[in-house]
């Protein structure tokens, strides 16, 4: 079964001729030289008009580390620098 849809095909094709005759622009208003880029362009516009496209992946989101409250961290500290004093 494929991935991508018809729309999704004709949208990245569409992406992909602006770019190459420089019409194609980000978010930010600069011109997209990166067919990185121009493809990722494609894809999101066709998701957004309901192309079946496969859902982003969460590769860049980085995992919450739990970090101890500051009382505790205090309290331990303390433990350390008597065991040093003693030895």
């Amino acid at each position: 079964m494929a991935k991508y849809g018809k729309k999704a095909q004709e949208k990245v094709e569409k992406v992909m001729h602006e770019r190459k005759h420089g019409e194609l622009k980000s978010g930010s208003g600069k011109k997209v030289t990166s067919k990185k880029q121009a493809i990722a362009i494609g894809l999101s516009e066709a998701r957004r008009e309901g192309g079946k496209v496969p859902k982003k992946k969460n590769c860049c989101k980085k995992k919450q580390v739990r970090k101890l409250p500051k009382k505790a961290a205090k309290k331990a500290s303390p433990k350390k620098a008597a065991k040093k004093e003693k030895s």
